[in-house]
């Protein structure tokens, strides 16, 4: 290598290590940071142990991640400030509105907030035995449907695909599980034809490779009306092009649905300049953990919906403020999104000092009553 190529290799060396500096310089990360996330197999944890290596890497922030086995042991950590994040699936939304596990006397509805979310190339929906001759979603008549006992997030999005087909639970034929995967062993069993499930799933690859098959019918994302039905019931469905998991591939795609998961959700009280520099931190560094877990590719500013179900933490829009990407609509949508926190907290407030004899089926009627009185939707009476 002659002196001239050495200099110039060396100055290229340092410009890269200036810019590098630079922008470690700008994220102000803690020396710790503690998410909570699903189990150790799950594409949730996966992806935050990719990105927490890079984060590490880049910026010399260690991630701990605590695993919860359900969706009350995921959001605790984060409601008594012990973890600054749960990398959460939806329930995270029940958490919101202060419905289901969360609308017990101990919880009721929390004040939280978006700061990042992921959604890759798979697909949530109902998959169906292949073997049922189901083709879309209004053949799940008479059909037998997983309810999974002690998972509302699971059941109520399996009431949404049968909303979108113009269905309800009173249409079909509920066999009730004690968990997910026993769901999937009933599939297989000719116990149940049909259940949700993500494409992404190694389960859902067990129903594709057994004898009965597998199919997620696909949907139409123009058809307005079956949506609409649809989101009544599940707000957080969003129309989504799957291509990866059992039975899609790039060439053969799922038109369906999908969500942001994982969501990583904090309190509002968490720190704006906390949440700016990590959300500026994953920005910066998606090339650096793009490709290293399932899904992990989700992680891009390109796939962020500002006008979802939950506000956007202030640190979050700081951000996206300055690349350019929040528009006035967003704030507009974002500041309903407020208002209705204010409002379940008025009225979870309200009701708490004065409860019916059953808590929870009283404090869904004030609920219902404090929302409506606001004009706002109820979406789960």
């Amino acid at each position: 290598m002659s002196r001239i190529t050495k200099l110039v290799a060396t100055g290229a060396g340092l410009a890269m290590f200036a810019a590098g500096a630079a922008l470690a310089a700008e994220v102000k990360l803690p020396k710790q940071m503690t998410w909570t996330a699903y189990g150790t197999t799950s594409t949730g944890y996966q992806q935050s142990v990719a990105i927490g290596n890079v984060l590490k890497k880049n910026y010399g922030m260690q991630l701990n991640i605590k695993t919860g086995k359900n969706d009350v042991a995921r959001m605790l950590p984060l409601k008594a400030r012990k973890a600054d994040f749960c990398a959460c699936g939806i329930a995270f939304y029940f958490a919101h509105e202060g419905v289901f596990m969360f609308g017990k006397k101990n919880w009721g509805p929390q004040a939280i907030s978006l700061a990042f979310a992921s959604i890759g190339g798979a697909g949530i929906g109902v998959g169906v035995a292949k073997d049922t001759g189901v083709k879309k979603y209004s053949d799940l008549k008479g059909k037998r449907i997983a309810w999974i006992r002690g998972s509302p997030a699971l059941n109520q999005n399996a009431a949404s695909f049968l909303a979108y087909g113009g269905l309800t639970w009173k249409d079909v034929k509920r066999v009730e599980f004690g968990g997910w995967k026993d769901s999937i062993n009933g599939i297989i069993n000719n116990q149940v034809d049909a259940g949700t499930m993500s494409t992404i799933s190694p389960h859902s690859k067990r129903i594709e490779a057994s004898p009965r098959g597998l199919i997620f019918p696909q949907m139409d994302h123009n058809d307005k009306a079956a949506w609409k039905r649809m989101n009544s019931v599940a707000p957080w469905a969003q129309p989504h092009m799957a291509t990866i998991g059992a039975t899609v591939s790039k060439d053969k795609p799922w038109t369906g649905s999908g969500y942001f998961y994982p969501a990583l959700v904090s309190n509002n009280d968490l720190s704006t300049d906390t949440v700016y520099s990590l959300v500026k931190g994953i920005d910066a560094s998606y090339g650096d953990f793009k490709g290293t877990a399932p899904g992990v590719d989700g992680w891009h500013k390109s796939r962020q919906n500002f006008q979802w179900v939950v506000p956007w933490h202030s640190g979050a829009i700081k951000f996206w403020k300055e690349i350019g990407v929040w528009s006035s609509a967003a704030q507009t949508h974002n500041d309903g999104l407020l208002k209705r926190q204010g409002v379940l907290a008025a009225t979870w407030k309200k009701y708490k000092a004065s409860p019916e004899g059953d808590f929870q089926a009283g404090w869904m009627k004030a609920r219902a009553a404090g929302l409506k009185a606001a004009g706002m939707p109820v979406i789960f009476n």
